[in-house]
């Protein structure tokens, strides 16, 4: 089951990318510039696919997920955002710009790019490196925090949804040592 979790994980953070590629595609279509084959209507199908998987995927694993919820007080906290938001982003526009995936050797190395990446991003865990959360406004911190049951004293890498507060009590969604949520509880 942690396999599916991290697929959709790496699916969610291509969902901007997924986005650009089917609105240029749609353009292009509408404004006579490409036909309306079966190559093209495939990549529609396929983007769209892709777009509602990484989401759904996202809505899991941030909302409904089982993972173990710990309080924890954080000690210090460091908004890393920006260090891996734009030059992931600028990978996506590059991606989707230069792009043509109405023929079908640049529909296949898109493919064959994101499998690529895709082991690259799962075997690593980088699940931190999520241009869609970002959008969606959680930003991303490195923290050292206290874990309130154990006393234990850790670093972690956590998203929230606004500006973490040291010394103040937060619930924890930990998922991996990567990618963890603060709890709405």
């Amino acid at each position: 089951m942690k396999i599916v979790k991290d697929i959709f994980l790496y699916l969610s953070a291509f969902v901007p990318m997924y986005f650009l590629i089917l609105t240029r595609l749609i353009i292009d279509i509408i404004n006579d510039n490409l036909t309306f084959n079966v190559l093209n209507s495939l990549n529609i199908i396929l983007l769209i696919t892709l777009i509602t998987l990484g989401s759904a995927g996202l809505i899991i694993n941030v909302f409904h997920s089982k993972d173990i919820t710990k309080e924890i007080i954080i000690l210090k906290k460091q908004n890393i955002t920006d260090r891996h938001f734009l030059g992931y982003f600028s990978l996506f526009v590059l991606f989707a710009l230069q792009l043509d995936v109405s023929y079908v050797c640049d529909f296949v190395l898109f493919v064959i790019i994101l499998i690529f990446i895709g082991i690259v991003y799962i075997h690593n865990s980088l699940f931190y490196i999520n241009p869609l959360l970002n959008i969606l406004g959680y930003n991303f911190y490195n923290i050292e925090y206290l874990e309130v049951k154990s006393q234990r004293q850790e670093e972690g890498k956590i998203f929230y949804k606004g500006e973490l507060k040291v010394n103040q009590n937060y619930f924890v969604k930990f998922k991996n040592g990567n990618f963890a949520f603060i709890d709405r509880k």
